[in-house]
């Protein structure tokens, strides 16, 4: 097995894991919870999308959490931003990379954003286009490469589609997301060979749900295959708002307990990053959504 040595963990829980909470979450909440992932380690953090709060209202407090970080060196604020408008917005927060998206199913892209998989990209040309010209790196996610929840099994020939129409508009670094968890590891490789085709192995990452219990697995042939980076996100927080019963990601305390139990760096300290996920999970009233720390917790408080 030719394992990486060290592995890059992109947290997405600030910005992925709340968005979809159906309580208000406040900003100092979420500045604290970004202060703490950054103090336990994490590299790349996705702090917030810059989206019409009439979508998604949990984020109207993008440039407040934005001003709020303590930025440490060496630390990457990543935030979504889905048109023009939200790029210019987010440009006054000065993030470090900014986020694009486009699904490998044509159902979910209309029923997601109501236009084609073609024309989605064709949308964020120009969204592309300004953040190159402002040095501002552009990571692209593709949704659904496995399954859809409108359409079933996605085939790869639509991941590797996806992945040269992102390529041409001059995305950097795409992640491969198994959007509704129903991947099984056969067909995760086949979505990151069809990426392959378009992108190098240094610029494709994972981003796995584990709706159906798959992320760990999902992870660990994505591995194997030399990718070194992945979307993981504190206690699992998070899900998909278009796809009915999707749990959330897999959660980042999992992941590296499997990292470094295969003796994989990641450069995080895993006591702090329970932490980090006990305190959001506390904030927001329920158990966290990862084994590792429910398990860890239940030590330490026996102990």
């Amino acid at each position: 097995m030719n394992l990486p040595s060290r592995v890059k963990l992109v947290e997405v829980g600030p910005r992925d894991g709340l968005q979809n909470e159906k309580q208000a979450v406040p900003a100092a909440v979420k500045i604290e919870l970004v202060q703490r992932l950054q103090a336990a380690g994490l590299k790349e953090i996705e702090v917030t999308s810059f989206v019409s709060p009439k979508w998604v209202p949990q984020m109207a407090d993008n440039a407040e959490v934005m001003a709020g970080i303590a930025r440490a060196s060496g630390v990457r604020y990543s935030v979504l931003t889905p048109n023009l408008q939200g790029f210019e917005a987010a440009l006054n927060s000065k993030p470090d990379e900014i986020v694009v998206f486009g699904a490998a199913s044509e159902a979910f892209s209309r029923k997601n954003i109501n236009c084609s998989i073609a024309e989605s990209i064709e949308r964020f040309a120009p969204v592309v286009q300004a953040a190159r010209a402002a040095g501002i790196y552009v990571r692209g996610a593709m949704s659904c490469t496995v399954g859809c929840p409108y359409e079933g099994e996605v085939a790869p020939e639509r991941v590797g589609y996806l992945a040269g129409l992102m390529k041409g508009i001059g995305v950097q670094h795409v992640g491969v997301a198994d959007t509704i968890g129903v991947g099984t590891p056969i067909k995760v490789q086949r979505a990151i060979e069809a990426t392959l085709k378009h992108y190098d192995i240094n610029d494709v990452s994972g981003h796995f749900h584990d709706t159906y219990g798959q992320a760990l697995a999902n992870t660990l042939i994505s591995l194997q295959m030399g990718v070194w980076q992945f979307d993981t996100s504190i206690a699992g927080l998070g899900g998909c708002p278009y796809a009915k019963g999707a749990t959330g990601n897999v959660a980042s305390e999992d992941v590296v307990y499997l990292l470094h139990g295969m003796g994989i760096e990641t450069g995080i300290d895993l006591d702090q990053l329970i932490d980090a996920g006990a305190f959001i999970s506390d904030f927001l009233q329920r158990k966290s959504g990862s084994r590792v720390a429910t398990a860890m917790l239940n030590k330490r408080n026996a102990g």
